[in-house]
């Protein structure tokens, strides 16, 4: 099947044939003017503010399309800090000493989140990777964690990047034509909740606190299905925020804690899954 015939027969030019015409024409002053450029092919006038519109729409098609394509129907999210080492790996986020002695401490969160990914692919392997892919931030630490535990087993798994000052490459364990880059926060978290069945947060800091209390919100305002919601090390998470307390104020209703469960094992966190989606 010939590339037009996939993108279905017409009788006027696709724009990737145009695109390839484009680039063969005279070089005059004419062609070389900013205005002679294929809108759509224009980088100046894509990255104009008044296309934010269009660009925040492109976000959110393009990885919809691939996913999509690929047949992916269903993902579990793993949310996480990206400053946990390897377990004997070095604290390279640590200012001081104390940083230091918890980051490594932490770091068994990362050998448990490789192994919940594990467990995740393995039952995603038998829908023949369509359904619970392992679907990451793509960067380093808990991150990482997880695309290595499905890269373990053999499985596809997603990793949603995201452009910032001091942002690193994608971690290698992300399956590259699954690997996605955004501008737009918002577009990124859509795209995180959009396929979720279950929601796995490991120790984090204010990226995981953001992403964790966002999901509690969608499914507290009943915008988003009732899901798995697991967070990962009891003693961290009852340090970190007090959810009674905020029932005790009447700033959430009693019961909204029970959206959550805590475990501090992948074995645990999976049984949670099975059991919700009787598996």
């Amino acid at each position: 099947m010939t590339p037009m015939e996939k993108a279905g027969w017409t009788p006027l030019p696709h724009s990737d044939e145009d695109l390839e015409r484009a680039k063969s024409v005279p070089d005059t002053p004419q062609t070389r003017a900013e205005t002679y450029r294929l809108a759509w092919n224009d980088p100046d006038f894509m990255t104009r503010r008044e296309l934010r519109p269009v660009r925040l729409q492109l976000e959110l098609l393009k990885p919809e399309m691939i996913l999509a394509e690929r047949g992916i129907r269903s993902t579990v999210i793993l949310f996480g800090g990206a400053r946990l080492p390897e377990p004997g790996g070095v604290a390279w986020a640590a200012k001081n000493e104390t940083q230091k002695k918890n980051l490594e401490l932490n770091s068994r969160y990362y050998e448990e989140a490789r192994k919940f990914a594990r467990l995740c692919s393995q039952q995603s392997a038998t829908s023949y990777y369509r359904e619970y892919v392992v679907v990451t931030g793509g960067g380093p630490g808990v991150m990482e964690a997880g695309n290595r535990g499905a890269d373990d087993v053999g499985a596809p798994s997603i990793g949603l990047n995201i452009v910032l000052p001091h942002e690193q490459a994608p971690n290698a364990y992300v399956t590259p034509e699954l690997c996605f880059n955004f501008h737009y926060f918002a577009i990124r978290k859509m795209h995180f909740v959009m396929r979720a069945k279950a929601v796995a947060v490991f120790p984090g800091g204010f990226g995981t606190m953001d992403e964790f209390f966002e999901t509690l919100t969608l499914i507290q305002t009943g915008r988003m299905e009732r899901v798995p919601v697991i967070l990962f090390g009891k003693a961290f998470w009852q340090r970190a925020i007090d959810l009674d307390f905020l029932a005790e104020q009447g700033t959430i209703s009693p019961g909204d804690q029970d959206i959550i469960d805590f475990v501090d094992t992948a074995d645990e966190a999976w049984d949670i899954i099975r059991r919700f989606y009787s598996l």
